[in-house]
């Protein structure tokens, strides 16, 4: 299995890039989601996933580990293909489906083309129960949009924290208290950042 590929930014389109490995130019299907991660430099690396299929062997390539999991894990679905599958983390961000997933957001897995009513439910189906434990996501937390969680993070990221390392500070923080101040919040959070 190959797991990265790391090398020179040969070409860069909008549905693929190709990278020079070693004098081997490797094709690499990527979502819009990676196309717009992917820096404009010579050097790169992109996390893969090599399909094999009777008459053909595919690499799709990911910026992030995170969104490389979701694209397995929506793969493993019956009637979600690779293609679905990008289209998906090309119209969402791996976050924004991950979290429509945990709180059972019908509409949203569906407004993505080429998904129908069906196909949004079985996802939601299969996978909810794995998102939750693998992302250690607490469902009520999900379902109900905490403002003071919000501000709070942003007040982190103004003053020049690292966003996913706050996210998880915060997330912890308000889980354990959820009717904590804004102001709390921040204090705690600066404490353990």
């Amino acid at each position: 299995m190959i797991t990265h590929i790391q090398g020179k930014l040969v070409e860069k389109n909008a549905t693929d890039v190709v990278i020079d490995c070693n004098g081997i130019g490797y094709l690499l299907n990527i979502s819009l989601h990676t196309f717009s991660h992917i820096p404009d430099q010579e050097n790169i690396k992109l996390f893969t996933h090599l399909q094999v299929k009777e008459d053909s062997h595919t690499l799709f390539g990911f910026s992030s580990l995170a969104e490389r999991e979701i694209f397995r894990l929506l793969i493993s679905v019956s009637g979600v293909g690779a293609s679905t599958a990008r289209t998906m983390l090309s119209s969402l961000t791996p976050k924004q489906v991950r979290e429509g997933i945990a709180v059972g957001d019908a509409a949203l897995i569906q407004s993505i083309k080429g998904i129908g009513a069906k196909t949004a439910q079985r996802v939601i189906l299969d996978l909810k129960d794995k998102i939750l434990k693998v992302y250690d996501i607490d469902e009520l937390s999900t379902q109900k949009s905490n403002t003071n969680k919000d501000e709070a993070l942003s007040a982190l990221e103004v003053l020049g924290f690292n966003k996913k390392q706050s996210e998880r500070v915060v997330e912890k923080i308000v889980s354990s208290q959820p009717d904590v101040s804004v102001e709390a919040i921040i204090k705690q959070a600066l404490k353990n950042l």
